[in-house]
């Protein structure tokens, strides 16, 4: 028996009841053992599984309680993406995050996954030295499967999803890494808005997709978004908002003017300012430290927004890990300005909208498809 499971890719033992249980795919056998090794590390984590393409993947999963499948997408057999909905139909509480090199071709079929169910994306290092010594790779990899597999139902409590049910639109409850509080509401900020920022991280793409279909384009002000993402992944969404949402949107070059009616994206690599020339808000790029780890960060683009607009500015924070924009909204709110968060409910991570909504800075904690229609309603001066 240990024989079979060991060919099959399964590691031997029961691994322990409250630990995060994931499966490694990868057809790289240096790969997956190198990112087990580093899952290995973490005593809350075990790996129950490493194979080497999408097949053995979906055939695993059927055998074992798996909670995250970390997944490579270019492989023989079969590939991550036609692997991804089949992985969902098995078990659709599943968390999957997709790795892959930074390549456009890479981007863009992470940004198809996020759209089929994917929860999440790592960016891997091209050569196995980097994935071993890679402090950044090793960090993204534990924060990442220790927050998504925070959501698992408790053993034995799974149900399965309505066999009608798409993989995408499974309703999933969002994984709260933030201390957990009351949400004390306040009242919307006195100014009327001239810009618009939204700041999102882990499953934020659909989120953003889901949102900006229901505000209209021609809306007589600037979108500013910062979305937690590496380079050519930024440009890859884009171009997908612009596709999916009929917006005019581009990645923020430096010093080009921000004009109403068109979605300035932070680039991958960069935080995204707003800064004054000759009077005008102006688009100002930066390679400045990260902040909470990230750049682009939501917070230097809100205080930047803050500065030029006086507080006049409307802040939507959507699904994502950590706490990064929780210091810019207090300063929008303190400025006059208002916050929207989306709620746990239908978030994928509630840690960068929970920050918010926990502290009591923000007018609104709403499920994700009533945003957009606050949004607008906000803007025609309805404010209840």
């Amino acid at each position: 028996m240990i024989a079979e499971a060991t060919a099959r890719g399964e590691t031997g033992g029961r691994p322990p009841e409250d630990s995060i249980r994931v499966m490694v795919v990868d057809d790289s056998a240096v790969i997956r053992g190198l990112t087990s090794k580093i899952l290995a590390s973490d005593p809350n984590i075990s790996v129950v599984a490493s194979v080497g393409n999408g097949q053995m993947a979906i055939d695993s999963l059927a055998r074992n309680d798996i909670d995250v499948i970390v997944m490579d997408i270019e492989m023989p057999v079969m590939d991550g993406l036609t692997a991804l909905p089949k992985l969902l139909k098995v078990k659709p509480d599943v968390r999957i995050i997709m790795s892959s090199t930074l390549t456009v071709r890479n981007a863009e079929t992470s940004m198809r996954a996020l759209e089929l169910g994917a929860s999440d994306y790592i960016s891997k290092p091209t050569a196995t030295r980097d994935i071993s010594g890679g402090e950044e790779f090793r960090r993204d990899l534990l924060e990442k499967v220790r927050t998504l597999g925070a959501s698992r139902p408790k053993r034995g409590a799974r149900a399965p999803a309505p066999a009608a049910a798409s993989p995408a639109a499974a309703p999933r409850a969002g994984v709260q890494i933030y201390p957990p509080g009351p949400i004390k509401l306040r009242a919307p900020g006195l100014l009327r808005p001239s810009a618009l920022a939204i700041g999102s991280s882990t499953g934020g793409p659909p989120a953003l997709f889901a949102v900006l279909k229901e505000i209209r384009p021609l809306i007589d002000m600037p979108v500013l978004i910062t979305q937690h993402m590496p380079p050519t992944f930024t440009t890859i969404l884009a171009q997908h908002i612009e596709r999916n949402c009929n917006w005019p949107c581009r990645e923020g070059q430096d010093g080009e003017p921000v004009v109403s009616g068109r979605i300035f994206l932070a680039p991958g690599g960069y935080h995204m300012l707003v800064e004054s020339k000759d009077g005008k808000p102006t688009i100002r790029l930066t390679q400045d430290p990260p902040e909470n780890f990230c750049r682009p960060a939501v917070d230097p683009m809100l205080r930047s927004m803050v500065k030029f607009y006086n507080g006049r500015v409307l802040t939507v924070i959507l699904t994502g890990m950590g706490a990064d924009g929780l210091k810019g909204c207090r300063e929008v709110v303190q400025a006059g300005g208002t916050v929207f968060a989306q709620d746990e409910a239908t978030s994928t991570v509630w840690g960068m909208p929970g920050a918010v909504a926990t502290d009591g800075i923000c007018s609104a904690v709403i499920p994700l498809k009533e945003i957009g229609p606050r949004v607008m309603a906000f803007l025609a001066g309805k404010n209840t």
